[in-house]
Parts: C-alpha cells; sequence; structure tokens
C-alpha cells in the first residue's frame, strides 16, 4: 500500500490500475494477485478523495528518512521513515500512513504508540526546520480519513516514552 501511495499520485487515474499492478507484481515484497484489487482499490480512494489532494500534491515528499538524536528520549537516536512530508512557508506536516482495521474517531483513541511515534517525527523536524510550525497527522487508509494528532498530544506521548 505504502509503494503505490509513494507512486501512484503523479499517475492518471485512468493509468493507476495498470502501473499499480506492475508495482505490486514487481516489488520485492511481491503481492498475491488476489490482494492487488484489494490494495489498489485502498489506495485508489485514498488518492482520489478531495481532502487528500494537499498531501499528494505536486512538490510533496514521499518515504523521507529521518534520523535524529532526541532529548526526549534520553538523547538516544531515532531512526524512521516519514510517509509523506508536506514542507510550505511556515509549516512542514508530517503525515504517517496506518491502515488499521479499527479507526479511532478522534486523535485522543489513538494507540499511544501511535503518538509516541508521530511525536519522535515532530521532535526530529523541529531539529530540522526550528523556525516552522511542525503538525503531524494519519492517514487512515481504511477510510482515507486524514487525522490531524495535536501537537502537545504526541509530545506528551514521547515525553512519557522516555520516563523511567
Amino acid at each position: 500500500l505504502h509503494l503505490l501511495l509513494e507512486h501512484l499520485p503523479d499517475i492518471t487515474p485512468a493509468e493507476r490500475p495498470a502501473i499499480g499492478a506492475a508495482l505490486l507484481m514487481h516489488s520485492p515484497d511481491q503481492a498475491q494477485p488476489d490482494e492487488i484489487t484489494e490494495l489498489m482499490d485502498e489506495a485508489c480512494a485514498v488518492l482520489d478523495r478531495a481532502e487528500n489532494a494537499a498531501i499528494f500534491a505536486q512538490g510533496t515528499l514521499a518515504e523521507v528518512p529521518i534520523t535524529a538524536r532526541l532529548q526526549q528520549l534520553g538523547g538516544r537516536h531515532i531512526h524512521g521513515v516519514i510517509d509523506r512530508l508536506v514542507v510550505s512557508g511556515e509549516t512542514v506536516l508530517a503525515v504517517d500512513f496506518k491502515s488499521n482495521h479499527l479507526v479511532p474517531d478522534d486523535p485522543g483513541a489513538i494507540p499511544d504508540g501511535l503518538l509516541r511515534q508521530l511525536g519522535a517525527y515532530g521532535a526530529a523536524l523541529q531539529q530540522i526546520y526550528p523556525a516552522h510550525d511542525i503538525q503531524t497527522a494519519i492517514l487512515w487508509t481504511r477510510s482515507a480519513v486524514l487525522m490531524p494528532v495535536a501537537h502537545d498530544l504526541v509530545m506528551a506521548a514521547l515525553d512519557r516514552a522516555g520516563q523511567p
């Protein structure tokens, strides 16, 4: 699914089925034929939703590796990959894709581990973009819904992770 959301945004909707199927059949994690339709349907629902257009717009970044030393974790290094990064003006938005079957109704119901992950991304991005407003969100692929997650919420989860 991540592979499709990385490569299909710049492909016309008419060309997506053929290109998506080829990507899935020839990737290192080769999809089985019966999985291709389900994965394509989910990816296209995400890409076709108007509310998601800005995170897949020209100039946004896909699968961005990030490494940082975080004081919130006692100086430990984190390594991760941000699924989608949108840098514009004074704002940086880090979006993580999640394909959970159960989608929380609001950010307060997001599991702590996911909040910590977003907090780590936010803390790392603040080091890279100190003058920007750092924002985080989860794109729930099953429902194609982009859920912004408050900075205070993700940073509190990260702080809890760093406590003994």
